[in-house]
């Protein structure tokens, strides 16, 4: 039995060939949209690519760049196709492609699924790659004498500063390195040196944090040294009071940033998959329609068009069954009693009227 049959009259195949027409043009837009989100993910990505750690974190951006212009090219001749479609003559020029187009539009329909799936499981990958690289780039902050490393802390600055973080998971991770390069420490001081043997490593570790972790919002003067030790600042209690820097790590920051806009592409691309898949419903309804007036002979009465010629269940077993067979020359499958698709292609005269009438094989 048939999957959702409709029977269409020859003013409906018309006008679902127009409609059809239409729609891929809409749908080459919704290709450049996608192209065009891919191509925003990846710049932004790589606008910060200094504090990520190398890994998967392009295979989004990669896969909507790369759906979007596809989509672009099958739905430019999605549109040529359902164009000729409305005339039977112009049809038999494209009844053989009409199947393998299907198939592929199919395929393509499920890749802007997972492109759109893909957007809500890559935050763990991102949240990886996120603390690796910010923990190097935090690490080698004081090296602006390194060729290499030198722009890391001016990058390091402008991401506390931008999205108002402090530190890889807090403020707290500038106590544990040594982010004041060499260069800068008095080595005659006594202080400089008591600190540099009290560290196993010997590193200048301080309980302070650079400039841009400071707060301009707070009404007190920012307090960046000796954050723990609450006799250096009068009226001051790091434990109690609100700090006057600030305390989100940029980890954290980075990771809201970039998971709402990828919430915000996968909810687009969602949308689009749902208006391809709907596209490529219609199509399989003209393409069965036009087939089977050609099979009657008369190109101005009705027709049937389905998704399906039998039941999800037959038409599985059918494929696989192909599947299996292929290598097999001149083998054709008869199972279900299903005959081969391609068979009475050879003796269909389009586009003519007085075509002898011919039965349309009986769904079993």
């Amino acid at each position: 039995m048939a999957v959702l049959k409709v029977k269409f009259t020859k003013t409906k195949r018309d006008k679902l060939a127009q409609i059809l027409w239409i729609l891929n043009w809409v749908s080459v837009v919704s290709g450049i949209i996608l192209f065009s989100l891919g191509l925003f993910l990846k710049i932004e990505i790589k606008k910060r690519n200094e504090v990520m750690a190398k890994g998967d974190v392009n295979s989004v951006p990669n896969m909507l760049i790369s759906v979007g212009v596809i989509a672009c090219i099958i739905n430019f001749l999605g549109g040529k196709i359902c164009y000729d479609c409305s005339d039977a003559n112009k049809f038999c020029r494209w009844k053989l492609v009409m199947v393998p187009y299907i198939v592929c539009t199919f395929c393509f329909t499920f890749c802007i699924l997972v492109g759109a799936l893909m957007c809500y499981t890559m935050r763990n990958e991102l949240e990886e790659s996120l603390y690796l690289g910010l923990r190097d780039a935090i690490k080698f902050y004081k090296d602006t004498d390194i060729p290499g490393r030198c722009f890391l802390k001016k990058r390091v600055d402008m991401l506390q500063i931008e999205f108002q973080c402090c530190g890889n998971n807090g403020f707290r991770d500038w106590f544990e390195i040594q982010w004041v390069s060499a260069r800068y420490l008095n080595m005659a001081s006594k202080e400089v040196l008591d600190r540099l043997k009290s560290n196993v490593d010997g590193k200048f570790l301080v309980d302070g944090v650079p400039f841009s972790c400071c707060n301009p919002s707070s009404p007190r003067p920012c307090i960046q040294y000796q954050l723990t030790n609450n006799s250096a600042h009068y009226n001051y209690n790091f434990l109690t009071e609100e700090l006057n820097i600030w305390v989100k790590g940029c980890r954290e920051a980075l990771l809201d940033y970039y998971t709402a806009i990828m919430r915000s592409i996968g909810i687009a691309a969602l949308l689009i998959w749902l208006f391809e898949l709907s596209v490529l419903i219609g199509v399989r309804y003209l393409q069965t329609a036009m087939k089977n007036v050609l099979l009657l002979g008369d190109l101005e009465g009705e027709s049937d068009g389905w998704l399906l010629e039998n039941s999800f269940a037959e038409t599985a077993r059918y494929n696989i069954s192909i599947i299996k067979n292929l290598g097999k020359a001149n083998q054709i499958s008869t199972i279900s009693g299903m005959n081969d698709p391609n068979i009475d292609v050879q003796n269909t005269n389009c586009g003519k009227t007085n075509v002898t009438t011919k039965s349309i094989p009986a769904a079993s």
